[in-house]
C-alpha cells in the first residue's frame, strides 16, 4: 500500500502579490494597526465654509463667523483632504468677525466722543 501526500493547502499563502513583495521587502504598504477614517473633518470643514459664504452674503456678524472659524480650525488640525474650503471657511469668518470688531470700535468712538461733545456742552 503506497500512500500519497498531497501538500495541506488549508494553511497556504493567500497574500496578494504585491503585499507579498512588500512584506518581503521590510516595508508594509497599509499600516498595522486599526485606521479610524474621520468623515467629521470633511463635515467640518464643509460647515465653515458655508457659514463664511452666509455670513458675508446675509451680513451675519458675530456667532456664526465664530461658529465657522471653530469649525475651520477643527478641520485643519484633523488635517483634512478638504484643506481649501477650511482654508477659505476660516478666512471667510475671520473677515466677518474683524468687520465686526470695527464697527463695534467705530460705534463705541461715535457714542463714546458724543458723550464727551455733551459733558462738555453742558
Amino acid at each position: 500500500m503506497s500512500a500519497t501526500t498531497t501538500p495541506d493547502t488549508r494553511f497556504a499563502d493567500t497574500t496578494p502579490l504585491a503585499a507579498s513583495s512588500a512584506a518581503s521587502s521590510g516595508s508594509e504598504p497599509f499600516p498595522s494597526g486599526p485606521v479610524a477614517i474621520d468623515d467629521h473633518s470633511r463635515a467640518f470643514s464643509i460647515t465653515s465654509f458655508v457659514l463664511g459664504i452666509a455670513s458675508v452674503v446675509s451680513g451675519w456678524t458675530f456667532f456664526a463667523p465664530i461658529t465657522g472659524l471653530v469649525f475651520g480650525i477643527l478641520a485643519l488640525r484633523r488635517n483634512t483632504r478638504d484643506r481649501t474650503l477650511a482654508l477659505w471657511g476660516v478666512w471667510l469668518n475671520a473677515a466677518m468677525l474683524a468687520l465686526w470688531a470695527l464697527a463695534g470700535i467705530i460705534a463705541v468712538a461715535v457714542f463714546g466722543f458724543g458723550a464727551l461733545a455733551l459733558a462738555i456742552a453742558a
